[in-house]
Order: structure tokens, then sequence, then C-alpha cells
């Protein structure tokens, strides 16, 4: 009988809500594993998420898809989803995990949900269904009409395609072999904020720009992978992760650039492998390199050099992994609910805002100045309901593997951090998941010498300057509640009985 996960007892601990678990024994044993995928592709004619204001579909390029990972070591089971999403609100995981609940017996603290921040995929927010229905008509007008909104049919298609996924991998789940690895993949990934000569930092400087001075923070190239093979050989599956913004945007529907990942790695292990693409920390890093000398490539060449490069880099590791693999793996799970206050806008800001989104935009600057204000009404409305946010930090085992997740655009230097202090061999930060808090830039991108489009106070992006901090932190201290398991050390080579005798001789020069 499987052990079930130990609830424990809810506390307040520095403005947190902390789950205090049970330790888990030493376990090592046989470990199946299922994968298994679904699309979720919108239809032509939804809206296309990513901005501020509305835009829509009207082209198809590849499947967005739910890509799923279960693992069972026979005590406890964990679900890993890879959502080719631009975000998952917190609603739709939580019925998504009580409906795997009911499907499969995993525990909804054991499911991690990760959208890839699809930037060409289907609408699944920024604006919920009924979420400023208790706000002034004005509110809802700029929420509903003027702004980027998910649509309730899509939302049930994509959670009912995360359930049948994650129920089908659970199915399916036999014994594999697995091995753990990483690559490097560091020309395709850019830090897109940039501090300038005026003392201030910048997003998206622009090619050129003379008042560049250096990078305003880090990239993350580490490719991390989980392969999965049957016992003929055959690759059945794997997990992915690599930090970069999903912003290459093919034209049309697409998964963006996971789609080269998934490409390249069938192209050389079969197609029916499922590619399971968890994004890192890369609330900072795109695609973009703003010091390019020359023009970069856009759209489905860019999804491809990108996705391309980091599948590529994935297919070099688990060729590599063959000789090192293991059919056991201590399965493990930690979660820890932190609550966490929103940056709140001044009266006078709020009083100015109200007026100015009354009036139409006539030119693009005026637009621009409209589309801030109408954030912050909505930001105020937000408040109104929820001036504290309930932000998930998970850390979830498999091996010597530790996803830690984090609900944000996280920056990119956080997840290092967590990388650094974790006690596993390899630690795995997963952004956007099992909810969406928007940007959580670093303490300094939010200070004097800060700024740049990701610190801009939005009804998307509003948490205080200390919340990535808190969260990393969370992340950090539940990876040391866990017992990382070895890395697979394949089987030794024979004992010594001689060199080669062809090789063993001295240079022949007659």
């Amino acid at each position: 009988m499987k052990r079930p996960f130990p609830l424990g007892v809810a506390a307040a601990v520095a403005g947190a809500t902390l789950l205090v678990w049970q330790p888990n024994p030493v376990w090592s044993a046989p470990v199946k594993t299922g994968f298994a995928e679904r699309d979720i592709s919108p239809a032509i004619g939804m809206e296309r998420p990513g901005g501020y204001g509305k835009g829509f579909h009207q082209k198809f390029h590849d499947p967005c898809k739910a890509r799923a990972a279960v693992f069972d070591d026979g005590e406890r089971t964990v679900a890993l989803v890879g959502l080719d999403a631009l975000l998952i609100r917190e609603p739709q995981v939580a019925e998504a995990r009580r409906r795997i609940h009911e499907k499969t017996g995993i525990s909804p603290e054991a499911v991690l949900i990760g959208a890839s921040h699809s930037h060409s995929s289907g609408p699944t927010g920024m604006v919920l269904p009924g979420e400023f229905d208790h706000a002034d008509d004005l509110v809802k007008d700029l929420a509903y009409e003027q702004s980027s909104a998910a649509d309730p049919v899509y939302l049930e298609t994509m959670i009912a395609g995360i359930v049948d996924a994650v129920a089908e991998a659970h199915q399916s789940r036999q014994e594999l072999r697995l091995g753990f690895g990483r690559g490097e993949e560091s020309k395709v990934s850019f830090n897109r904020r940039w501090r300038m000569k005026g003392g201030l930092s910048f997003t998206h400087p622009r090619y050129g720009n003379p008042e560049m001075i250096e990078p305003a923070g880090p990239i993350d190239p580490e490719v991390g992978v989980i392969g999965a093979w049957d016992a003929e050989g055959q690759l059945k599956g794997c997990v992915v992760n690599f930090a970069c913004h999903a912003t290459t945007s093919p034209p049309g529907i697409s998964a963006n650039f996971p789609w080269g990942i998934e490409k390249v790695i069938r192209g050389t292990f079969g197609e029916k492998v499922v590619v399971v693409f968890l994004n890192g920390a890369s609330g900072d890093v795109t695609q973009v390199d703003n010091a390019s000398p020359v023009k970069q490539t856009v759209g489905a060449d860019a999804a491809m050099q990108v996705g391309g490069s980091v599948g590529a880099e994935a297919v070099k590791v688990m060729l590599g992994l063959k000789p090192r693999l293991t059919t056991e793996a201590r399965i493990d799970v930690r979660r820890q609910v932190l609550e966490i206050p929103r940056r709140k806008p001044s009266p006078e800001r709020l009083e100015r805002c109200r007026e100015l989104v009354k009036a139409k935009p006539t030119d693009a600057a005026a637009l621009n100045d409209w589309i801030w204000a109408k954030e912050i009404v909505l930001l105020q409305a937000m408040i109104d309901q929820e001036p504290v946010r309930q932000v998930e930090v998970q850390a979830v085992q498999v091996g010597p593997a530790v996803f830690v997740t984090n609900p944000a655009e996280y920056f990119c230097e956080f997840g290092l951090q967590q990388k650094k202090a974790s006690p596993f061999p390899f630690t795995w930060p997963v952004s956007l998941a099992n909810g969406c808090v928007g940007y959580v830039p670093t303490t300094e991108a939010l200070g004097p010498k800060g700024g740049g489009y990701e610190t801009r106070l939005t009804s998307y992006s509003n948490l205080v300057p200390e919340a990535g901090d808190l969260i990393r932190d969370a992340g950090i201290a539940l990876t040391r509640e866990l017992t990382p398991g070895p890395v697979p050390a394949g089987e030794k080579v024979p004992p010594f009985t001689g060199g080669w005798q062809y090789g063993d001789v001295p240079p022949e020069l007659k």
C-alpha cells in the first residue's frame, strides 16, 4: 500500500503558510515512469495572449500541447506537466489537480504544472472570466473589453488536456531506465536588461544604442535533462529544462521554441518520444541579443534556432547517458505557500489614471500612456479584492534531480542562486509553475539604479520588492528538506588484464 503524502500542520512562518512535512525515510526502489501528451491548440480566431491589449490568432503553425511525465517509486508518485501556454492561473491549476487526483490518486501537491510562456499559444489570461465582476463598470470594460482575456471554452480544453495527459502517463507507467544529465547552450539566450550610462537599467535598449554599458543580469546556459529508456533501448520520453522567454513567435498558433526542441529530439530518437519542456528562471532572458551587430532571425527561424540548439544539446546529453542508467530513484515532494503583499499605487496616481482611461487615445504616445493608466486602475481593483497574494513554491524530487518551482516570470539570478545553494546534484528551477504572479525582479532591479519594463507597476506584476528573495529562500529551504539520490554511476569496467596487443608496441620506422 502506498504511503500517503503527509499533509502535516499549517503554521505561520514569516508571513507564509508552511506545510510541515514528516521526514521521508531513505528509499530506493524500482521506479515506474510514464509519458503522454495531448493537443491543446486554440482555434483560429481565439485571442493571442502576451500583450496588454487584444490580439487574435489568424494562422496555424504547429500544435500546442500538454505534455506529462509521471514518476512512481512505489511509495510516492509525482507528475510533471509541461504546458505550451503563456501562463496558467491558480484556479485552473487547482481544478486540474482535483481532477487528476480523482482519476489517478496522485496527490494534488505532487502535481507540477509549468507553463512554457509561449506567446503564440492559447488564451489562458491575462484576465480570467468573472475576475472583475466586483468592480465598477469602467473597470469591467477595461478588463473584459480592452485587455487580453482568457476564453472559458479554451480554459476547459487546456484543463482537460492536462488531466488526460497525466492520466494516460499514469496508466502507461512501466519500469524504464532513467538517466540524469546536463549540457550547456550559451549562444541562443541573452539577458534583455542593460545597464545604461545614465545610471538606470533598461529593457531592450535596441541594437547599436551608444548608451549601453553591460547586461544588467546573467543568463543560465544549463540544459537539464532526464531521459527514460525501455528495456529495448528505445527512448520513451524526456524532461528538458532551459531558461529563455518563449517569444520567438512563429507566424500563427505555435508551441514557440519548444516546437524546435521536440523536432530535433524526435528526429534523433523517434516520432513517439514525449518531450516535457519546463522553462527555467527566464524573467529577464530572451532570444534577442541587443548587442548583436547584425540582424537576427525572427519567427519560425528563431524558434528553430533556439529550440533546435537546445534540443541538439539535450540529444548530446542523452546519447552520453546510455552507459549510466538506473531503474531506481527516490520520488518526493515538498510545498510551501507564501503570503506576499502587492505594491500599491498612490491615491494621486490612481485618480490621474482613472481620469486618463476615460478618454480614447488619439495617437501612439497617448495609447502608450493609456495602457499603463489602465493597468493601474485594474491593479487597484485587484488590491481591493486580494491585497496579499498566495504564492506557491514547490520542490519535486526525481532521484538526484529536484525541480524548484515559482509562479513568476522569475529573474535568472534567483535561479542561479537556488542552484548554488541546493544540496542536489541537479537543481532545475521551473518558472510560471502552478500559478502566475507576473514579473518578480531582484531588489536591485527595483532599486534606484534599476528600472526597465519588468519593474513597471501593473495588474500583472506588482509584488513587493522582497518577493523574489522570499521565493528564492523558500525554494532553497524545501530542497534541503529532501534527501538527494545518487547519480547513476553505470557499470564498472572489468579489472585490468593487460593492454591491447595491437597497440602496445613502439613506433616502427622500417
